[in-house]
């Protein structure tokens, strides 16, 4: 991966609490599996940013490379790499992903 690609990212991560690379965008996700992150989220009414892989096929290479995952989507929590959909899935549903959410001072809204 090129360093401009690997510093845009960086960037991204760092600037946002939380940061989903996804296909589509928040309010019109391009696959099941970005669906189901942005829902989560969405039920959570944590704040993030979504970019959008399809628009940037660097980008779209760029984060596999970076975070060293071959799946989209890709969430990412104070600079922290998360997972994909089956990983933040798992976490929401056994109130993992609440827990690191409130250890990183990230708002969201818990249901529980």
């Amino acid at each position: 991966m090129n360093n401009v690609m690997f510093d845009r990212i960086k960037k991204e991560i760092s600037d946002n609490d939380v940061v989903l690379y996804m296909k589509g965008n928040a309010v019109f996700p391009q696959c099941g599996f970005s669906a189901a992150v942005v829902q989560i989220l969405t039920i959570l009414q944590v704040p993030f940013k979504d970019v959008d892989v399809l628009q940037d096929s660097e980008i779209r290479q760029g984060i596999k490379d970076f975070a060293s995952w071959p799946t989209i989507p890709q969430l990412y929590i104070k600079g922290e790499f998360i997972g994909g959909c089956d990983i933040v899935r798992e976490m929401y549903e056994t109130g993992e992903l609440q827990a690191f959410l409130r250890e990183k001072n990230v708002p969201f809204q818990d249901a529980a």
